[in-house]
Parts: C-alpha cells; structure tokens; sequence
C-alpha cells in the first residue's frame, strides 16, 4: 500500500528526510501541464472537493444520480480505515464513525471540516476502499464553501488516458497516463482485481492512499490511488505483484497501482444509502 501515515508530524519527518520519489510541482503548474497533455477542452485538474484524513487523502464524490439534499459520500482506501487494514475477505457496512475529514478548495488550503456519521462500506477484498457518509449534505458544502463534489465515472477507464492523482495530505498532483489493467494485483495478504497501473511518471508515496485519480479530459473520478512496488520484491507488504490470467507473475518495481470505482457506482442509491443488491452492483458483499 501507498502506506497511511501516523500523524502531521511523521509526514513532516519524511517530506524532510527526502522520502519523496519525486518532488511534485507546484499545484498550479501541475494543473496546467496536465490541461495541456489532456488537449485544448480539458479543464486544469484542482483540489477542489478533496480532502485530507489524518493518515491519508481522498475526496467528497457523488454519483451522476446523487441529489443535492443527500448526505455527502467521503472516499478513501479501505487501508486508511481508523480501525485497521480489514482482513481478506472482510467487507464493513453502516459502521458508526465519527472521523473528520479536512476539505480542500482549488488552491488546496483548507477551508472547512466535514464529519463523518458511519463508515457506509470498507473493504480490502478485489478492492481497497472506503465510503464515508457524512453530517452534511452536497449542497450545504457548496453553500457553505463554494465547492462542488467530484463526480464517479460509470463506464470502465480506458488504456491511454491522462490522468491527476490528487492528494489533499499531501496538497500534491502527480499527472501520467493509464498504462494499463492488472488482471490480479497482489499485496501480501490481498489481492485485488482489475487494478489501474500507471505510467512511470505517477510516483505517488505515502499519504498518497486514497486520493482521487481524476480523468483530465472530462474531470471525473475513475479509481482511487492506493499502493505501488516500492523495492521490486514479489507480492509482499509495499510490494504488489501482477499476476495474469494464466498465473504468471510479473514484478513492476517503482510503478504504482489504483482500484477502479466505476463498478461502486451502482452501488450508491437514494440518499446515498449503500445497497449492494443493486442491480449492478460490483462491490464485494459481507
């Protein structure tokens, strides 16, 4: 995993001691450089709508059918879970949480506190993710801060689209492309399907976990950033190895890997309540 960080200060130790593969851009400049690799029409990717946990990032996401009046969904690894990493296999649902999440305008400064009332879904099982329900609503955000919440591409990415990994711990962008599709990504005990692998040039670190990974062309979110080979040893801790459809293994040593979010989409029903009867539906169930 793109390991969650124990607290401010740890994250400052390691930005001090170079922990950092890469040195990111400034925002703005990120933005801008990302605009122009997504063509003329594509908007310059912000921080806008993410979000800073106390171990790791993500982002206030709605589904195309999310009314303004729902309580606001919160999205994050399933490693990032103040409760732990859950076990293989396990999936958690309506589980009363209290977390709070620091929210992000474009600039990336903080303007607000969001609240959680339950940890609506977690899982580590084909996917690394969790769902927040919030205390607010979609629209009481936008009044209050002016920002809207970033919307969940439905249909599966493609291989070749520009892509920003935005995240709100960090307050930093890491722009590439989707090098491809992992059939199984395995990570020590786990093991995860589909997965996005990115280009070389998306060198995200820890505190990364959870960011939004956000199509540059059309400004929706298509996975969540969540792990990458750090020391090219096979399928271990920090060391997630490809395995194909005939089982053979492949070793990526310095790229990193994202967990789609098109197929949790369906998933999301009338007032952001999670229902994984849904027709559908691709999330693991309990």
């Amino acid at each position: 995993m793109n390991k969650p960080l124990v607290g401010a200060f740890l994250a400052a130790l390691l930005l001090g001691a170079g922990a950092a593969p890469v040195v990111a851009a400034e925002p703005a400049q990120q933005a801008q450089e990302a605009a122009s690799k997504a063509g003329p029409e594509a908007k310059a990717v912000t921080f806008a709508g993410t979000v800073a946990l106390s171990n790791c990032s993500g982002s206030v996401v709605r589904s195309p059918d999310s009314a303004p009046t729902d309580p606001a969904l919160v999205l994050s690894n399933g490693h990032c879970l103040e409760s732990g990493f859950p076990g293989p296999g396990e999936v958690i649902v309506d589980q009363p949480s209290s977390r709070t999440f620091t929210l992000l305008n474009a600039s990336g400064d903080g303007v607000g506190t969001l609240k959680a009332s339950k940890i609506a879904y977690g899982t580590m099982t084909d996917t690394d993710l969790s769902l927040y329900e919030t205390t607010s609503t979609y629209q009481q955000i936008e009044d209050s801060y002016g920002i809207q919440a970033l919307e969940l591409e439905t249909a599966h990415p493609t291989a070749g689209t520009a892509i920003t990994v935005a995240s709100g711990y960090w307050k930093r962008t890491y722009s590439c492309d989707i090098d491809g599709f992992v059939h199984q990504l395995k990570e020590g005990r786990w093991t995860w399907k589909d997965s996005v692998r990115y280009t070389p040039e998306c060198q995200t670190i820890g505190g990364t976990s959870g960011s939004p990974v956000i199509d540059d062309a059309t400004g929706k979110v298509v996975a969540v950033n969540n792990t990458g080979n750090e020391s090219g040893q096979e399928c271990t801790d920090n060391n997630p190895c490809e395995v194909d459809e005939n089982g053979e293994v492949t070793v990526r040593e310095g790229i990193n890997y994202a967990q789609q979010t098109y197929n949790m989409v369906p998933c999301i029903g009338v007032g952001s309540k999670i229902d994984l009867n849904r027709e559908g539906c691709g999330l693991p169930k309990p």
